[in-house]
């Protein structure tokens, strides 16, 4: 993939990653803490 040539540096691959791996942390956290029980408990 090409970005412009600003976000090239690797830098901000580190950062860009670093940002996405805690919106999927956060993500499947919230799934399992917050979805999952309410799943369970409408269905019991």
């Amino acid at each position: 993939m090409e970005f412009p040539e600003p976000f090239n540096h690797p830098s901000f691959f580190t950062a860009f990653g670093t940002v996405f791996g805690y919106l999927l942390i956060l993500a499947v956290m919230t799934l399992v803490l917050f979805l999952v029980p309410y799943a369970f408990f409408t269905f019991l």
